[in-house]
């Protein structure tokens, strides 16, 4: 691979994520980038040389005519054609923009799967005061270690790291991503199975808020939570009622995660709530770091940063939002290429390599993680024998009312069975993702509340 490096971090581009009891933050001088030529998230803002990625100018922030809060989201690019189509038959031309979980689909369905490769648009933005906090961030953020890994110290508000100098930076950035204060949204989860059968997961509602972004806490107010999440699954008939409280926290050593079984008629607090452990809130067929391309704890792997690259990765792919039915962008192996936009974008690489003495069912995996929004956008997991086997992906989508360029999808392909998963798929709703203009009372995510409204 050939990577495209920043100049002014070309010392510590490969540095390996070995978490110092802390690590400095960066100079005032460095930090200076964020306000000329990077952008307030630390992304390159120049286009690249062949004018192929556009320079980023601020990001999509007017929402498209006729779209009404809490509606069904439009594209703001329907009228757009692809500028290239990848194939099995043409992909050794971009092999070297191509993660290897896509190689590997097109290898293995050369007869439909595709990339449709539309014109690259940097649509990722957010709000001035989380520009603000990412500039305070850059030279007061240190990373420390903790029992459950690596994590940000004297952050809030903001991205931690815009200036990453390791990999464990870069993935603490995806985690902690600007999502907006307080959001709803409405889906279907899928498994479709190794011969093409459609198999629904649940029928949910999901209720956020980020703790860490709330523009108004105090600083004597700002405790550990990052990000409360509530599921409620009101389908299949066998899951409706159930519920899921989480409470991610910075140090996820303190993470809590409660679940409600209609069968059992009680709360449980699940004791193992992350890393691959199977996750309730995909009927157990994707784990808990497989969420949203990656999540949670992070003391089971070496982070190794091994640079920057142009690829094409899925983005601005609203038109998946715009299908009649689920069944539209459900494939029998893979999701209908129809309804998957693909662009060229700079995405960071970061390496995870199991520790010696850990478990995982992923002895390593590499992720990619878009340069303007920090979020994963692809997963290559590898199991024991260093054999690619999953590919987990997020679907972003451009939602300028956040504003920001949001996962409203994600899942994972297991290459090896032929099986895979597509979570969040959002057809069917009448409405999608609703920026809450109130956040919800940190009452509604305590576990008794779950057991106090679930179905007995």
């Amino acid at each position: 691979m050939e990577f495209q490096t920043l100049a002014r971090v070309a010392t510590v581009l490969f540095a390996v994520a070995v978490v110092a009891p802390a690590q400095a933050a960066v100079t005032a001088d460095e930090a200076a980038h964020l306000k000329s030529d990077l952008t307030p998230f630390g992304a390159e803002k120049a286009g690249n040389k062949d004018g192929t990625i556009p320079a980023w100018t601020g990001g999509l922030t007017t929402p498209t005519p006729g779209f009404k809060s809490g509606g069904r989201r439009p594209d703001p690019f329907a009228n757009e054609k692809p500028i290239l189509q990848i194939t099995a038959k043409n992909m050794d031309q971009y092999a070297d923009k191509l993660a290897e979980g896509v190689k590997a689909l097109l290898k293995k369905y050369p007869d439909s799967y595709r990339l449709d490769v539309y014109p690259t648009h940097r649509s990722a933005a957010a709000p001035q005061y989380v520009y603000d906090n990412t500039f305070q961030n850059a030279t007061r953020v240190t990373l420390s270690d903790s029992s459950a890994g690596p994590v940000p110290k004297g952050g809030y508000g903001g991205i931690p790291f815009p200036i990453p100098k390791n990999g464990a930076e870069v993935m603490l950035n995806h985690k902690l991503r600007w999502r907006s204060e307080s959001w709803v949204k409405t889906a279907h989860n899928w498994q479709v199975t190794a011969d093409g059968k459609p198999v629904l997961l649940s029928d949910v509602t999901q209720q956020n808020n980020t703790p860490y972004y709330f523009k108004d806490a105090p600083s004597d107010k700002r405790g550990d939570d990052y990000w409360m999440v509530r599921l409620d699954t009101h389908g299949p008939a066998i899951r409706a009622g159930e519920a899921i409280i989480g409470h991610q926290t910075i140090d996820e050593s303190n993470t809590n995660t409660w679940v409600y079984l209609v069968g059992q008629r009680r709360v449980r607090k699940l004791p193992n709530a992350c890393c691959d452990t199977p996750t309730p809130a995909a009927a157990g067929v994707l784990s808990f770091d497989e969420i949203e391309t990656f999540n949670g704890r992070m003391d089971r792997f070496d982070w190794k940063l091994i640079g920057k690259k142009e690829m094409y990765i899925p983005y601005n792919s609203n038109r998946v939002l715009t299908a009649a039915s689920d069944s539209d962008i459900l494939g029998a192996h893979h999701l209908n290429p129809d309804y998957i936009r693909w662009e060229l974008h700079r995405v960071w690489v970061v390496e995870a390599t199991l520790k010696s003495g850990e478990r995982h069912t992923s002895k390593r995996s590499v992720y990619y993680v878009d340069e303007d929004s920090w979020l994963a956008v692809l997963a290559d997991r590898y199991d024991a024998n260093d054999k690619l086997w999953r590919m987990a992906y997020s679907t972003p989508v451009a939602m300028p009312d956040v504003p920001g360029e949001i996962a409203f999808g994600f899942g994972a392909y297991d290459l090896s069975a032929g099986s895979y998963v597509a979570m969040e798929l959002g057809a069917e709703q009448k409405m999608q993702y609703k920026v809450n203009a109130t956040r919800y009372p940190e009452s509604f995510f305590a576990p008794e509340n779950m057991a106090g409204e679930s179905v007995r």
